[in-house]
């Protein structure tokens, strides 16, 4: 009998990555996936601890899952991801109607677990090892996901994929729970990053985007030889059909010159990095335990900008942690107008329980002064790239069109033509006036109008010309 499945999912493209895995191996298990929970046997949600709204989000949909169960009463519901291995039992405390509990390393145990729950064993929790409780190999292994497994109907769409490359962190960021939620930092071998990338093309993959914590602090010894993340991107340029690559996130202290000339140098490779400050000032980056200074992360920009003076450069900043002072805001606001992010992904501040910074230091910024400062900070970067995007209008850009944009979705557009998006080699997002039928090509546009998020654009003609008779373009 076919078990429909119903999966929602929250948080960053690791935890996308990891549902497309889930629905692979549960098709394998004989699940079918479903479009809504009230249609669904069994519901799991992917879940995301680096801000407390994403928690939240979770909680109120597990009480919104739990009216639809109490009319099904065989429905299985489950947790899996970041929250479930940081709060444990805490899941069955909140939310006692929830069946199982899953970390993101015992993703692979989920068909075992659910027919568990099914055949009438109670609740089932697996979860990883805490950084503390067992060797270091043991807690490695306890983390590990699993990879080979794809399903390329669940992702944003057929011709882009994710690939990871390392899971975990050892920065330690006080903020930050992802070192416990993820693990110890550890890259997976090339030869198996390699075998998936074939893959990957095999099934008309067009752009991978490698993901890790810190992507550009990869590194995989085997031997005498040590792999990292140029060597990879080096070996993946020659596989046929991949036009792109690119990888998210990076470690400001690990953007090596080797790195970025190997992007320079290799086609393939996008002149995008996504590279997070997080603060502009030295003493909120110390309390954060960045492990960089405003110099360090100003010195790589002039690198940058030496070796890859078209590259754009996104970033993410946290307003109103710890102690910030008005000061130390003005001088975020300052590095953003130093450097020209092409965008900045900002966020509040939010204690985040388990981390250094839950543990030693005070929430004393107001709420409403976090809101102020994200408000000002966003308006000072969307003048930025409101600028530097409308600098490209009459210029034409190759753009790798993904499908239909949002607004065509959001309004049901059912015809043929159809407004499209796409983006383009260094990450500017472009919709056109197109057709469904150019989803997956890369066409060149010529830009008509700009805003800080979107150009607007139209795809190039070819101008014919007689010739003697004979028609050229």
């Amino acid at each position: 009998m076919t078990n429909k499945l119903y999966i929602e999912t929250v948080g960053c493209q690791m935890n996308v990555l990891d549902t497309e895995m889930v629905v692979a191996d549960l098709r394998r298990h004989g699940y079918e996936v479903v479009d809504s929970a009230a249609a669904a046997d069994t519901v799991l949600y992917n879940t995301c601890s680096v801000r407390e709204h994403a928690e939240e989000k979770i909680y109120s949909a597990l009480g919104r899952v739990r009216l639809i169960k109490e009319q099904h009463p065989g429905m299985t519901i489950g947790v899996m991801g970041c929250m479930a291995q940081k709060d444990q039992q805490i899941v069955f405390d909140r939310a006692p109607y929830v069946d199982l509990v899953v970390g993101p390393g015992q993703l692979h145990q989920l068909p075992v677990l659910l027919e568990k729950v099914r055949s009438g064993e109670g609740r089932q929790m697996a979860v990883s090892l805490a950084r503390s409780d067992g060797t270091q190999d043991s807690i490695r292994r306890s983390h590990e996901t699993f990879d080979p497994l794809r399903d390329p109907t669940m992702r944003p769409t057929p011709f882009q994929a994710y690939l990871r490359i390392q899971i975990g962190c050892d920065k330690f960021c006080t903020y930050c729970i992802v070192p416990m939620t993820r693990g110890p930092e550890q890259g997976r071998s090339p030869g198996d990053i390699l075998a998936e990338a074939h893959i990957l093309a095999e099934q008309g993959c067009k752009e991978i985007t490698l993901l890790g914590q810190t992507v550009n602090s990869y590194k995989f010894v085997e031997g005498d030889k040590t792999t990292r993340l140029a060597d990879l991107l080096r070996a993946m340029h020659d596989i046929d059909g991949i036009e792109r690559l690119k990888f998210v996130t990076s470690y400001p202290k690990d953007m090596t010159d080797d790195l970025l000339e190997t992007i320079r140098d290799y086609p393939k490779c996008s002149p995008y990095l996504h590279v997070p400050a997080q603060s502009g000032h030295d003493e909120v980056l110390k309390r954060m335990k960045r492990g960089y200074t405003l110099s360090d992360y100003l010195q790589m920009m002039d690198r940058i900008e030496r070796i890859l003076p078209h590259a754009t450069v996104s970033s993410d900043f946290i307003v109103g942690f710890s102690g910030e002072t008005e000061e130390e805001f003005q001088a975020s606001v300052q590095l953003v107008e130093r450097c020209r992010f092409k965008n900045s992904f900002i966020f509040q501040y939010s204690v985040r329980p388990g981390t250094k910074a839950a543990e030693r230091l005070p929430d004393d910024v107001p709420r409403e002064v976090k809101a102020r400062r994200n408000q000002e900070l966003l308006a000072v970067t969307d003048i930025i790239a409101m600028e530097d995007q409308r600098k490209l209008i009459g210029t034409t850009v190759d753009v790798l069109v993904e499908g239909p944009s949002k607004r065509a979705v959001r309004q049901g557009v059912q015809t043929e033509l159809i407004q499209m998006l796409g983006r383009t080699h260094d990450d500017r997002i472009v919709v056109f006036d197109g057709n469904r039928r150019q989803a997956g090509q890369t066409l060149p546009i010529v830009i008509d109008d700009a805003n800080s998020h979107t150009m607007t654009g139209r795809v190039k003609t070819v101008e014919l010309v007689s010739i003697g008779g004979v028609l050229r373009s």
